[in-house]
């Protein structure tokens, strides 16, 4: 049974099940967890929590405390927090990129829980994903372009989560670019967010392998696929939807993928976008079998790929769209002989983004980046781009000046 209660009335000891505030807005990942210290009642309270529903079923709570509470009947109350129903209105990128690099981290925090969690035998919280996969809609609603550039950060030792929150990201602008309604658009959103979930079943070592894998480790491998359809099937709430992204990343247009080599005609648009973002984010990470492709050559392969039936030819068109001919974070050279950092699309002039200029004419390195919106040059002649570069042949790292204030 769930009483609710008053802030001032939680006590330690007492079952939390859920709050009337956003768990982004607290310190906590978990709605339902036991108050263990005065401490978290303080950290409850400065999050302006004001009222918390709380389990009775456990007699030391019942005798713990003497205090009046009133009985919640869940069926009848609204879910905490609700859902916004209208569409964010549209905000700037420079507005929106903080909120987004704050969602973005709390969306790598969640499915990092959510793996932990499914890893050890403990329920996956879909409350906590769904919520977070909501905040990453809405961001992607406000401005489509701020949470997407967060999509070159990578690590590494930690693939997985950046991964699933690239994936995740990059399928939710897709999907606003082709106008699907909220409720497709978070079903897509959280399918890609958990369509790597069954890799909590596969040995360790086994991915973290360096090499490629034998005949027998990649049938291995590919069984994360089922088993994470597995996993989200014996999630409550997750219908047959959620679980496309999962099932179909993995297949191909002409039949060749797995797990049941199903054909264009047998996939959903869900698996066929899933199968796009899946392969970009890939290639475009540092493996521990291969170094990451930058993400112009990256959308070239993507070029080929549909081209030659393996995914789906004009959803690649539509995906070029979503992140740029020049995505953030690519490094190019102008027709100045100065080397940049692409910082911002320009969907009305695709091939003069905004770029961070972090060498002079002469190759010298600057000492203060530099802003240059080349759709927005007065003077002539105007400054373009001229080629693509590997970042490391320049000895720099994008997102060291992406995430710095230009001048």
């Amino acid at each position: 049974m769930h009483k609710r209660i008053s802030i001032d009335q939680l006590k330690v000891g007492m079952k939390v099940e859920k709050l009337d505030r956003s768990w982004l807005a607290t310190p906590f990942l978990r709605h339902r967890f036991t108050i263990s210290s005065v401490e978290q009642i303080e950290q409850l309270h400065a999050s302006g929590v004001q009222q918390i529903d709380v389990d009775v079923h456990d007699d030391r709570q019942e005798s713990s405390s003497s205090m009046s509470v009133r009985p919640v009947v869940t069926d009848d109350s609204p879910p905490i927090p609700p859902t916004p129903e209208t569409e964010p209105s549209s905000v700037p990128f420079a507005e929106e990129l903080p909120v987004a690099r704050q969602v973005y981290k709390a969306a790598k925090l969640i499915i990092q829980q959510a793996m932990d969690d499914v890893r050890m035998g403990r329920a996956l919280n879909i409350e906590a994903v769904s919520e977070v996969v909501g905040r990453m809609a809405d961001s992607i609603l406000r401005n489509p372009d701020a949470l997407t550039s967060l999509t070159r950060l990578k690590q590494f030792d930690e693939y997985t989560f950046f991964h699933s929150v690239n994936t995740s990201t990059l399928a939710l602008s897709v999907g606003r670019h082709l106008g699907y309604a909220r409720t497709p658009l978070l079903q897509l959103g959280t399918g890609m967010l958990l369509h790597d979930i069954g890799k909590t079943q596969i040995p360790i070592e086994l991915l973290n392998k360096p090499g490629r894998y034998q005949a027998d480790e990649f049938e291995i491998m590919k069984h994360h696929v089922l088993r994470g359809a597995e996993i989200l099937s014996s999630s409550t709430g997750l219908t047959d939807m959620f679980l496309k992204p999962t099932l179909e990343h993995h297949e191909r247009v002409d039949g060749t993928g797995y797990p049941h080599q199903r054909s264009k005609q047998d996939l959903s648009q869900f698996g066929l976008i899933a199968a796009i973002v899946d392969i970009y984010d890939a290639v475009t990470s540092d493996r521990c079998y291969h170094k990451g492709k930058t993400s112009h050559d990256t959308l070239q392969l993507l070029y080929r790929l549909g081209t030659q039936g393996h995914v789906d030819g004009v959803l690649v068109q539509q995906f070029v769209q979503v992140v740029g001919v020049y995505p953030v974070g690519s490094c190019v050279v102008l027709n100045t002989g100065e080397a940049a950092i692409v910082k911002q699309f320009n969907h009305h002039v695709p091939l003069e983004p905004l770029v961070v200029l972090v060498t002079d004419e002469s190759g010298r390195h600057r000492s203060t980046p530099l802003d240059l919106d080349l759709a927005a040059q007065f003077h002539k002649p105007k400054k373009n781009i001229a080629s693509i570069l590997d970042p490391i042949n320049l000895g720099i790292h994008p997102s060291l000046y992406l995430d710095k204030e230009a001048t």
